[in-house]
Formats: C-alpha cells, sequence, structure tokens
C-alpha cells in the first residue's frame, strides 16, 4: 500500500520519515511533517550535505516549503519535476499496480483490515488499495467467492491511483503559477516507453544528466538558468540562493 523504496532500491542513500508512524489509524498530517521534516533537513545541513525532499504528496511539500515560516527563511529551492505523459503514465500506474498485488500488497491490506469497521477516513486505511478491497476482504471472511470481487478490486485501485496522478499534475501547475517555484520540467515519456538498457540510456539522457546540471547550477549561484536535454515550464526566478539549500522533487 505504501510502496516505499526498498533497501535495494535506496542503494545505501538515507531515507528519513519512512515507517515512523507505527498507528495505523493515527494521521500523520501537514503539521506533522513539517515538524518532522525540517528536524530531519536541519540535521543533514549539519553534516554538510544536501537534503532531497522527495513526493510524495505535493500537499505536504507545500506546507513544508511556502506554509512553514522558519523553512522559507532558511532555505531555498530547486524543485524537478519528472512528468510523463498521461496515457503512457497511466499504462504504466496499472503495471504497478499488477506489481503490488505480486509483492503482497493484498496480504499487507488484509493485516490491517478490521471487519467491525468501515470507516476509512483516517491513517494508512485511508491510502489507495484499502478501501477498494474492503468488499473483498469480508467476502474472503464469509467463505464467499472472491476472484471476480478481487479484480473488480484491483481495477478501482488502478482507477484511484489515475485519477491521483490527475490531480497531482493540476496541483503542480497551480503551485508553479502561484508560487512560481524555480521548477525544472523533466519528461521522463521515453523512458516508460523503453525496457532494459534502453531506458537505463533514457532516464541518463532525459531526467539523471539534466537533473545533475539543474542542481549544480543552482547549488554553485549560477546565473545562466538555460539547462539543454531539459523542458523549462515557465521562464524561472533568478535568484541567489543562500546557503544551506535543499532540492525538492515532485512527480505525477
Amino acid at each position: 500500500v505504501t510502496n516505499k523504496v526498498t533497501p535495494e532500491e535506496s542503494l545505501g542513500v538515507p531515507h528519513h520519515l519512512l515507517g515512523t508512524v507505527e498507528n495505523t489509524h493515527e494521521d500523520f498530517t501537514a503539521e506533522d511533517f513539517q515538524r518532522e521534516a525540517i528536524r530531519a533537513v536541519k540535521s543533514i545541513v549539519e553534516r554538510d550535505r544536501v537534503p532531497i525532499i522527495a513526493g510524495g504528496s505535493n500537499s505536504y511539500i507545500e506546507a513544508l516549503v511556502n506554509n512553514c515560516v522558519d523553512f522559507r527563511l532558511r532555505y531555498n529551492c530547486c524543485f524537478l519535476w519528472v512528468d510523463v505523459d498521461k496515457p503512457v503514465l497511466h499504462s504504466f500506474v496499472s503495471e504497478r499496480v499488477d506489481k503490488m498485488v505480486e509483492m503482497g500488497l493484498v496480504d499487507e491490506v488484509r493485516r490491517i483490515f478490521d471487519p467491525t469497521s468501515d470507516d476509512y477516513s483516517t491513517g494508512i486505511r485511508r491510502a489507495i488499495g484499502v478501501p477498494e478491497l474492503d468488499e473483498f476482504l469480508r467476502a474472503e471472511l464469509l467463505n464467499y467467492p472472491t476472484s471476480k470481487l478481487l479484480e473488480t478490486a484491483i481495477k478501482k485501485i488502478k482507477d484511484s491511483n489515475c485519477l491521483l496522478a490527475s490531480r497531482q499534475y493540476q496541483k503542480i501547475q497551480r503551485l508553479y503559477k502561484q508560487w512560481k517555484w524555480n521548477m525544472h520540467r523533466l519528461d521522463a515519456t521515453e523512458v516508460f516507453l523503453r525496457r532494459g538498457e534502453e531506458a537505463d540510456d533514457a532516464w541518463e539522457d532525459k531526467v539523471a544528466r539534466p537533473s545533475a546540471l539543474a542542481v549544480d547550477r543552482f547549488l554553485n549561484y549560477s546565473e545562466d538558468h538555460h539547462l539543454e536535454g531539459a523542458d523549462i515550464l515557465l521562464p524561472e526566478i533568478s535568484v541567489v540562493p543562500p546557503l544551506p539549500a535543499a532540492v525538492a522533487a515532485i512527480s505525477r
């Protein structure tokens, strides 16, 4: 359900604020995220490292970057927006949900399923994948036929994820227009259309290299905001970032 980064995927890079909320019925609010993220960022900066804030929920990033006075006064941000054409993205979402099911999505939801409650408004129970499996899990407890119900639930999970992706896209557009974030749009569509080494090469060419260039120029106070290989959403704000700086990655 959480689809958290695995130890293999993290490649030894420390990740913060993952698995820190034990109560599955407890909400981790934007205010909670502000407090814990500022603490983590401060610790990273004190070790002379650059914090990377990865979305996740763009609402939480907005709460931290724009609505937290302490953060705004201390840090400037470079935003990397990894975007994908909608039809390609929706196809990828469908494949990802299938993979999550193979990796134990249903078992994970089964462990937190409460047949005495139909309240899916708080905590992890709000996550996409939990309410969609309710009917299937109730039928399972009663030994009713479940294959069709599981198929329907998986389709609902895919539809919910695609709807969320569309809403995130709209929100990113709004955040840029409202706050004039220093944002780089990186079109990763080609990456998702390829496989194997070709996908790795496309990622390096379309996302990794342009991102590294953008961050390098941001951290080194370059006034030149032209970025070969990346699509700048709109003209950027040329502001010399004070030390320390932070990099925020937002994605559809």
